[in-house]
């Protein structure tokens, strides 16, 4: 099982302490109002939550992308969208201090370790979805500038990030596309703006937004790195640990659903006995876990190859693809379950299965992600192992 250090445990303890006393009890109303979390979010930054991808000299503590993972998926298990108000906001730390200049660690990290600054990434566009070499969305210099014009859309947290990573075409020319693409770090000023929160099915009490850029000026050193024609290649690194916590979420949502089930089949009775007794019902509950366990086994490998410095594409993109479409069928099975009570907003497995499918198209859609798993396969063949 996981590898975690004595502090690590106790953090993820901590965590799910915060989760079972602090966000389950008031879950239901947040989420059926689609209100803001500010008091969650305010004690998630008390807990270190925004910090933990962030190490010494910036942060207090850097954990591993195991413990990451763990606490995302506790967060998720109490309410996905939290595990979502800062999962953007660690892609964006892990680069920064994978590629940033000092200079850019040193202005930012600091304030993003203690949640006082939270970071969000810009990377889809109203029509490029998956294929980010599309993007429309152009930085051209001017001066001493980057002059940015264009559009993003499914930006969480985008009113409430102070910092977004956002991935530009700072050379259309530029062939092959991926070569003209760069990263820049942009703060909210002129000609940026943040046009209408997007309604959804699930994820709700945090924002996704679309946003628009009409001359919006940003700094020669706001490219992250200090070099442009990189984001590609530095965007596609961040998107490892991104899958790592989307996968985690699911993980987290799928656990919530079990739980869930698990004890209603024990309390609820049919024909004289509780229903887990009944062979359909006991079978969806082993089928259940089993997929949990499974999934959270791929999320941890992901996570442990991530911290070893190498590639971790293929295990991210696998443990994404396998952790998403498990969540999707346990949250149904849950709903199974609890029969008609199931279809009730008064109880929760109702949100878990209209959240489940977000992890199934976010951070790249998972038909992209069987392709690109292909590819790794047929790259790598049995010398992955």
């Amino acid at each position: 099982m996981a590898q975690l250090t004595a502090e690590e445990g106790q953090i993820v303890d901590l965590v799910a302490e915060f989760v079972d006393k602090e966000v389950r009890p008031v879950v239901q109303a947040l989420e059926h109002a689609n209100t803001y979390p500010e008091a969650l979010i305010e004690q998630m930054k008390q807990l270190g939550v925004f910090g933990l991808a962030i190490p010494e000299p910036y942060g207090d503590f850097g954990v591993s992308t195991t413990c990451y993972a763990l606490v995302t998926e506790q967060l998720a298990r109490g309410w996905m969208s939290l595990a979502g108000s800062f999962g953007g906001h660690s892609v964006v730390s892990k680069l920064l201090l994978r590629y940033g200049t000092e200079e850019q660690k040193q202005r930012y990290l600091p304030r993003m370790a203690t949640g006082e600054l939270r970071a969000t990434m810009a990377l889809t566009e109203p029509g490029g979805g998956s294929d980010l070499q599309a993007m429309r969305t152009v930085a051209r210099r001017d001066g001493d500038d980057w002059v940015v014009n264009g559009s993003k859309t499914w930006i969480t947290n985008a009113r409430r990030a102070g910092l977004v990573a956002l991935l530009v075409k700072t050379d259309p020319t530029a062939q092959p596309a991926h070569r003209g693409i760069s990263i820049l770090l942009s703060e909210k000023g002129d000609g940026f703006a943040v046009s209408k929160d997007l309604p959804k099915l699930g994820y709700k009490g945090v924002e996704s937004c679309e946003l628009h850029f009409d001359d919006h000026r940003l700094p020669a050193d706001a490219v992250l790195g200090g070099e442009p024609g990189k984001g590609f290649a530095q965007m596609m690194a961040g998107l490892e640990v991104g899958r790592i916590q989307v996968a985690a979420r699911a993980v987290g949502v799928a656990q919530a659903a079990f739980d869930d089930a698990l004890r209603y089949a024990q309390e609820r009775e049919a024909f004289g006995k509780p229903i887990w007794q009944h062979q359909s019902i006991g079978n969806y509950l082993a089928d259940m876990d089993t997929s949990i366990e499974a999934a959270r086994g791929l999320v941890l490998r992901a996570a442990e190859t991530f911290d070893t410095g190498g590639r971790a594409d293929l295990q991210s993109g696998q443990a994404k693809l396998f952790a998403s479409e498990m969540a999707a069928k346990v949250t149904l099975d849950a709903i199974r379950i609890h029969g008609g009570y199931g279809y009730s907003t008064e109880f929760d497995v109702e949100r878990y299965f209209r959240d489940a499918p977000l992890m199934i198209v976010g951070e790249g859609t998972n038909e992209i992600l069987r392709g690109v798993i292909a590819r790794q396969l047929v790259q790598r063949g049995s010398a992955r192992r």
